[in-house]
């Protein structure tokens, strides 16, 4: 026993450097940036099943490495960030896209929301994509033209600390209307570019069309 104590002590003092590097690595992962596979298509059109997308830790608080104890307060979430969180209430990680901030009145009829009373705009593209215009930031949007049980919900009032947070794929995403207001804990970081994206249906090869794609 004492024999293996002292070759991996060697070991750690012959490799030091590497050690080092390893544990700085993924200490800034944890605290200050990461990347998240994305394995459904709950924000299509605007992330596709199999990106590769870069999220900023920093974006909204500094955490101590390897917890979830924030140090410093970064930033405060924004109407139309898209964000991961890990949900309480769906007991895994999600990424969605902020609808509703603190202060928020918000509601939606047959597929069109309702923020502070104001009707959010849309405009047909292609298909089943529509142009949201979520109070001054337009991203994209689609609709299944089938009937869903969350089409509509009355006035909701968001609460200090919450968000309300919706996919992008309307009519296909586990989001606020399910799972509820996301606690301002429960933000993990902002979504800020599609690295790169794998395609299952091409023997995992990357995308040529998806890489390096800022995120609105």
């Amino acid at each position: 026993m004492m024999l293996i104590k002292q070759k991996l002590v060697g070991l750690c003092k012959q490799n030091w450097g590497f050690l080092l590097f390893i544990l700085l690595m993924f200490a800034s992962r944890s605290s200050l940036a990461d990347w998240y596979h994305v394995p459904s298509g709950s924000m299509l059109p605007t992330i596709e099943v199999g990106d590769r997308i870069l999220v900023n830790k920093l974006a909204y608080r500094l955490e101590l490495p390897f917890t979830d104890i924030a140090l410093l307060q970064t930033g405060s979430p924004e109407r139309g960030d898209i964000v991961t969180l890990n949900s309480k209430a769906a007991q895994e990680r999600l990424v969605k896209r902020i609808v509703g901030i603190p202060g928020d009145h918000i509601s939606m009829i047959n597929n069109q929301l309702i923020i502070n009373g104001q009707l959010v705009g849309y405009t047909k593209q292609q298909s089943d994509f529509y142009q949201e215009d979520l109070l001054g930031k337009d991203h994209l949007v689609q609709f299944i033209d089938v009937p869903h049980p969350k089409d509509s919900f009355t006035n909701i009032e968001i609460p200090a600390g919450y968000y309300f947070v919706m996919g992008d794929n309307r009519n296909n995403s586990i989001d606020s209307r399910y799972i509820g207001l996301v606690s301002k804990r429960e933000l993990q970081g902002k979504a800020t570019k599609v690295i790169t994206s794998l395609d299952k249906n091409n023997y995992y090869l990357p995308k040529t069309n998806r890489n390096l794609i800022d995120l609105n």
